[in-house]
């Protein structure tokens, strides 16, 4: 028997490790990593080739060649509005059913660019997800492609401060294309076509026309820059940072302090995509599939301040006299919405950028973690009921039943035992009084009790054990998937990504007061409704079991409602919901099970002998 009760003890407390590092470790460490404030203004480091002329992208010092996109060190002048960053230069408007904002022409970048789909509290109300911003403001965050003359050319090339000429008037939008022009004066004239569509992929054509002298050699490039170390949630479960998945190199993540450590890293590839990501939002350089490159993800401190990179450089095109090269490439810059990357039922909606694009698992842009092959079905069966009620608090509902149907003969066989355990507490109990000093014996005939009877000791765990891996897929989509961010249940739930927001400890909103603001023992004190609920039905699915023989067991069973309640409490709502929804069915499907068994359920027995036991204890 007690190698019945470790194990007992083992997967209980499996649970309560899972659980209680992600709220008691994690939770602090997010607090930990707030980004600092930037202060200065800062530039792009353009990807540059050595002294031999082929194509390497450059150190992590900003020391580009005399003919490449120079790197200005940080200015000494304050930060700017964004909006005053925006007026100072022309520019041409982007409007999409999911974008705006603007091409620089001051540089040809994109560089102002706002999700207006999403916003920033569950207030509809509230100013749009800002996206990129443009150089000189606090947190500058752009897209730039071009050309990089070969070493030692004399060839003068278009630049950050070079002002380029909008050919095609109006607004960019999916069915404008827009196209901008520069001309060197030496015979090289530059064109950048850009079209956008209505999702968030932008297609970048770059064509040079050489009518000069001599024949040129340029290198197509395209980066992604962003100024000063964001700020992240600090979640290990997580990836914020660099990202990209580099051909035969596979998933590259590279985090914030990582590629600090590292300055600068280089990768040959061939069917790969790089970018930057954030928790819900990303920013992706997508080139043509079949092209070589040579990719980099980079770190520098420029001025007093942090920027980090991702670029690519294509192999060299040698344009002739009257002739004229071409580099394609795409950007995405967005939401992480399943369907749009990649992530849908066949047939349900447009193909998402992976399929439609012929990409290298570009669905690898949302972190669906080590056990994508839970994360990734839990996800499309959330999705799917979705489409059908149009609330995710009614697919978390419905998902769990389905799950209780797919493990249910599982479930049953482990009721059927705990059944029979309740049938034999009597003989156990006899046990006792028969051998009441000799506990070796007690066990020996317990065991032939249970090997009579064909009971597992341990059955009533496996029900426990088998919503652990539903747990935290359930966890993982909540926490990375756009799609449950400020997604609304019924009531006071506005978003089941997010804790509930009532609180037992200010009376549910009756005092005005936040607890869990209170120094040292506030984060203890978030007890909403719903966690309290969960509680509760949990509470009674361990009053339905047989009363363990093992007096530490009693005592691990009767704290555990109490533990997890207030483990689960600032954990998202609809993670909560599930909890206690799936704790009600087990208590229907128990009862059921037990009583085709002809064992008395005995739930409200066992709760009025706790209260008259504690009544009794007073007197």
């Amino acid at each position: 028997m007690t190698d019945n009760r470790n194990t007992i003890l083992a997967v209980i407390l499996s649970g309560l490790v899972l659980i209680g590092w992600q709220y008691f470790y994690n939770i602090p460490q997010m607090e930990k990593q707030r980004a600092a404030q930037q202060a200065q203004q800062s530039q792009t480091t353009t990807p540059a080739q050595n002294a031999g002329g082929s194509a390497t992208p450059q150190a992590n010092t900003p020391a580009p060649s005399a003919n490449a996109p120079a790197n200005a060190q940080a200015g000494s002048a304050a930060p700017v509005s964004r909006e005053t960053a925006i007026a100072a230069t022309p520019r041409v408007k982007i409007d999409t059913p999911r974008l705006s904002g603007s091409i620089a022409l001051k540089g040809a970048r994109l560089d102002d660019l706002s999700l207006v789909q999403f916003r920033e509290t569950v207030d509809p109300n509230s100013p749009a997800i800002v996206l990129y911003a443009p150089s000189g403001t606090d947190n500058p965050y752009y897209a730039e492609f071009g050309w990089v003359a070969a070493s030692g050319s004399s060839a003068k090339m278009p630049d950050h401060n070079t002002v380029w000429q909008q050919e095609t008037p109006g607004d960019l939008t999916p069915s404008h294309p827009v196209t901008l022009k520069y001309e060197n004066g030496d015979g090289l004239t530059f064109r950048r076509t850009i079209a956008v569509d209505d999702r968030y992929l932008f297609t970048i054509k770059d064509d040079v026309t050489n009518v000069g002298n001599a024949p040129v050699t340029l290198y197509p490039f395209a980066l992604i820059s962003r100024h000063g170390t964001p700020q992240v949630s600090g979640y290990y479960i997580l990836h914020e940072g660099l990202i990209g998945y580099l051909g035969d190199q596979g998933l590259q993540e590279y985090t914030y302090k990582k590629i600090d450590e590292a300055k600068a890293v280089s990768f040959k590839v061939t069917n790969g995509w790089l970018g930057i990501t954030d928790k819900y939002w990303a920013s992706a350089l997508l080139p043509d599939t079949r092209a070589q490159l040579q990719a980099r993800y980079s770190s520098n401190l420029v001025g007093n301040v942090r920027t980090y990179q991702t670029d690519y450089l294509q192999d060299a095109q040698t344009i002739a006299i009257g002739g004229t090269g071409s580099a394609h490439t795409r950007l995405f810059a967005g939401a992480k919405e399943a369907g749009v990357v990649g992530i849908n039922f066949p047939l349900v909606g447009p193909a998402g950028y992976n399929k439609q694009l012929e990409l290298n698992h570009f669905d690898l842009l949302i972190d669906w973690g080590y056990f994508y092959f839970i994360t990734k079905p839990m996800f499309l069966a959330l999705d799917f009921f979705y489409n059908f009620f149009g609330n995710f608090g009614i697919s978390i509902l419905l998902v769990t039943v389905l799950v209780k149907l797919i493990f249910f003969p599982l479930a049953n066989k482990s009721y059927a035992s705990m059944a029979k355990m309740k049938s034999v507490q009597p003989q156990l109990a006899a046990l006792k009084e028969r051998y009441p000093d000799d506990k070796v014996k007690q066990q020996q005939e317990m065991m032939e009790i249970y090997k009579k009877e064909k009971i597992n000791p341990i059955a009533g765990c496996l029900p426990v054990a088998l919503q652990i891996p539903v747990f935290f897929s359930l966890y993982k989509v909540l926490f990375v998937t756009i799609e449950m961010r400020h997604a609304p249940f019924y009531g006071w739930i506005k978003d089941l990504s997010a804790p509930d927001p009532t609180n037992l400890f200010n009376l549910f909103g009756l005092l005005h007061f936040d607890p869990t603001q209170l120094p040292l023992f506030g984060h203890y004190l978030a007890l909403g409704i719903w966690p309290i609920i969960m509680g509760i039905t949990m509470w009674f699915q361990f009053k339905l079991n047989p009363t363990p023989p093992d007096p530490t067991q009693q005592m691990i069973f009767g704290w555990m409602p109490l533990i997890f309640t207030f483990m689960l409490a600032g954990f998202p709502a609809g993670l909560v919901i599930y909890w206690a929804w799936n704790n009600t069915l087990s208590v229907l499907q128990q009862s059921l099970i037990m009583h085709r068994n002809g064992v008395k359920v005995e739930l409200f027995d066992n709760v009025r002998a706790t209260f008259g036991k504690k009544a009794e204890s007073k007197t």
